[in-house]
């Protein structure tokens, strides 16, 4: 979990993996090209933002959302009904998860980003010449 130094943006970035089932390819893709839309209005309300699923033909699968709290956005989901039918619904498509797929996944740690890179560069810079 990372938090953004550019200026304006406190979101944690963050980014996770799962192994989709081999077999279970095709559906888990069908099913992510049309989200219910009460799904998509209580994830967007509960602070998941910029948020995306990247699949390999392997079933590796990789998500990133930036959100102000992972906690707090995770716990928001949990007190929804309908994130508890998606759920349901969802664990099924995952090798080896332990728990539901929004709180079971492996998280990832940030190595490198260019924007905060930046920023840094810029900030050492501005200190430099007295500006």
């Amino acid at each position: 979990m990372t938090t953004t130094n550019a200026p304006g943006a406190d979101r944690q970035r963050v980014c996770f993996q799962l192994q989709v089932k081999p077999g279970r390819l095709t559906e888990y893709r069908a099913r992510h090209a049309a989200v219910w839309p009460e799904m998509l209005r209580a994830l967007a309300a509960t602070g998941w933002h910029n948020y995306s699923l990247f699949v390999r033909d392997d079933g590796l699968l990789i998500g990133y959302l930036e959100t102000d709290d992972l906690i707090r956005a995770q716990a928001g989901m949990a007190a929804t009904e309908v994130n508890a039918r998606w759920q349901a619904e969802m664990g099924d498509f995952f090798v080896d998860l332990d728990g539901a797929p929004d709180e079971g996944f492996a998280q990832l740690t940030e190595v490198f980003n260019l924007e905060d890179q930046l920023a840094a560069m810029d900030a050492a810079s501005t200190e430099r010449s007295g500006s």
